[in-house]
């Protein structure tokens, strides 16, 4: 809804999200109401173009995603009256709006962002999905309108969107890797939260939380558990099998992609295309496992090495991903998502097992911090942090002195902090060195801000027991804004479309009401999942150590990547930006060159932002 609304800007708005949908293409426009649609086919091909009418052809709807319980949604819009041209999700989902008002994205089991147009309340609704799998972005600069795009690429297609860096969210991502909603790396465009609506009518815009995962009570017996969450599971895997193309399954020999797969092969009468990503470096890659795993299925496997230009392929992703991202696994992401949609159009993932059962370190981490925090101790946890300061890193993935290393940075943070000392990159004092003053004096009036953006999901996370706490904080934060906003931006470069059945919300409910130590039992994490898939996977998927999707920056940062971060991170470049102190910059470069430290991730961090910058020319 904006007076500046017309079918030029639409077009080229649409223009820039090609790779998102590039089937089809339509337009909506009416009384300064402007819809545009993308279209990747994969129900209903024939019938299912977009911006699609709802049967009274009052409202509109231009849709990204899936509605898996569409068909059933159908069958109840029936029952009631109703009748349909075309077979496909998106009539459904326009139909039930007409249906039941705003209550009506309560019933959508999915992955979805969306606008309905209703004409008759001069109406505009947004929603995104209960777990963020789809973005969303809008834009209210000036109070002129609202203007929304799945990226942000679309968004600056718009006369009168600036590019001012969002000074706030710059900080977060230097912190965090990631920039939380509804923040965006621009002043002029926000997020709209997971499991939101934006309603915009009579001039004003509001947003209202339709979605959240609530303390439940805990299973007693543990096979009644088990079987309600292996029928859950294969429900959220069969609705996601519903295509009219080729779909498939990325594999990485973990219980996560491998549980998948494992139902997928029950649900399908024909093997399961599945796909593999590896590197030369065999720290690093999980070929062998994705292999036995494709074996004991019988699937049709595809695999492939990474030997792509490493350094044509970060500027691309730079692109891709809209905003800067920090996480290193974007690299196999798309690699894997490129090489799927070489034979399947969709593909499942096992997204989402981390962080609704208990899958990483930091979990353990936690756990153990409750008593090395203990007064006593404390010293001698930062005797421990300095000591290990003093062992160089190591080229491997993991291993003793890196899994070291990175502990003793997260209690080298404040336990004020709690969960997210184990994910902070840089502390408030590295903050204060790397900042330019001017930077510091124009943007935080000198002094860094005491600020708190996950504040009412910590306040929400004491309703939970023990590290459910921590896995709420996870799905809240770091899964949504992190590890969505990756899967997403890198498929969607390949236009392949991803689904993630772990991360049904349904399933997502039941995870969430198990006991803590059925999550982390002793130095075990996904205890219950682990359990539960006894007897489908073999032992040695289930509890071999986790390794993660990961790629070998620390090291390319001083072989493929260095000339790179080296024109990149220039003292000119950095001078003319203005954010950043070059002595700070060059200090971490010459550390990592001679590998007294790690400092990949800072670097990489500061290399994705000034990437970032060369695309959109953020000020």
């Amino acid at each position: 809804m904006h007076p500046g609304a017309d079918a030029a800007v639409l077009k080229r708005m649409n223009d820039q999200i090609i790779h998102r949908g590039p089937d089809d293409e339509g337009f909506f426009l009416k009384d300064g109401v402007g819809l545009a649609a993308r279209r990747l086919s994969i129900i209903d091909l024939d019938t299912g173009h977009q911006p699609l009418p709802s049967r009274s052809g009052n409202s509109w709807i231009t849709y990204n995603g899936e509605v898996y319980n569409f068909q059933e949604l159908r069958r109840e819009l029936e029952l009631r009256g109703c009748t349909f041209r075309t077979r496909s999700d998106t009539e459904v989902v326009v139909n039930l709006y007409e249906e039941f008002g705003l209550d009506f994205v309560k019933k959508l089991r999915g992955m979805f962002a969306f606008a309905i147009y209703d004409q008759k309340n001069r109406r505009l609704v947004l929603a995104r999905d209960p777990i963020g799998k789809k973005p969303l972005y809008y834009s209210l600069e000036n109070g002129r309108g609202l203007v929304f795009a799945s990226e942000i690429k679309s968004l600056l297609q718009f006369p009168g969107i600036a590019r001012d860096v969002d000074a706030e969210a710059l900080d977060f991502f230097l912190t965090l890797e990631y920039i939380p909603a509804p923040y965006s790396i621009l002043k002029s465009v926000r997020k709209l939260p997971a499991g939101h609506l934006l309603v915009c009518e009579n001039g004003k815009a509001t947003i209202r939380e339709y979605w959240d995962v609530r303390p439940a009570e805990a299973p007693r017996d543990f096979n009644r558990a088990r079987e309600e969450f292996l029928g859950l599971l294969e429900e959220s895997v069969r609705l996601r099998m519903i295509s009219d193309v080729p779909l498939g399954a990325f594999l990485s020999g973990g219980i996560d992609s491998s549980a998948i797969v494992a139902f997928m092969s029950k649900l399908s009468s024909l093997p399961v295309q599945t796909f593999s990503i590896g590197f030369e470096e065999k720290s690093y890659s999980e070929l062998p496992h994705s292999r036995r795993v494709a074996e004991k299925f019988k699937t049709d496997h595809h695999e492939r090495i990474l030997t792509a230009d490493i350094r044509t392929l970060v500027d691309q992703l730079a692109r891709n991903l809209d905003e800067p991202l920090g996480d290193f696994s974007n690299f196999p992401t798309y690699l894997v998502s490129r090489t799927a949609r070489e034979n399947v159009t969709v593909a499942l993932s096992g997204d989402g097992g981390d962080e609704i059962f208990g899958g990483y370190e930091h979990y353990l981490a936690q756990k153990l911090a409750r008593f090395v925090d203990a007064p006593l101790l404390c010293p001698l946890q930062a005797l421990a942090s300095r000591a290990m300061r003093l062992v160089p890193p190591s080229e491997l993935k993991k291993g003793a002195v890196n899994r070291s290393k990175r502990f003793s940075e997260g209690f080298a943070n404040s336990p004020a902090n709690r969960h997210f000392r184990w994910m902070l990159f840089l502390s408030k004092q590295q903050k204060y060195q790397l900042y330019s003053p001017e930077f510091m004096r124009e943007s935080f009036a000198a002094d860094l801000p005491e600020r708190e953006p996950f504040r009412t999901y910590f306040e929400r996370s004491r309703s939970f027991p023990g590290i459910n706490q921590d896995l709420y904080l996870d799905l809240k934060t770091y899964l949504v804004d992190d590890i969505m906003v990756k899967v997403d931006r890198m498929s969607m470069a390949a236009s392949l479309e991803t689904r993630a059945p772990l991360l049904d919300a349904r399933l997502v409910e039941f995870a969430f009401s198990l006991p803590p130590d059925w999550k982390v039992r002793g130095s075990t994490g996904k205890w219950f999942f682990k359990k539960a898939m006894e007897g489908i996977l073999d032992e040695e998927t289930i509890y071999r150590q986790k390794e993660g999707f990961s790629i070998p920056i620390k090291n390319w940062l001083k072989t493929d990547l260095k000339e790179l971060m080296l024109e990149t991170l220039s003292e000119k470049r950095i001078g003319a930006m203005g954010y950043f102190s070059y002595p700070a910059v060059r200090q971490m470069i010459s550390e990592h060159l001679a590998n007294k430290e790690n400092h990949a991730h800072r670097l990489w961090a500061l290399m994705q932002f000034h990437l970032w910058s060369d695309h959109f020319g953020g000020n």
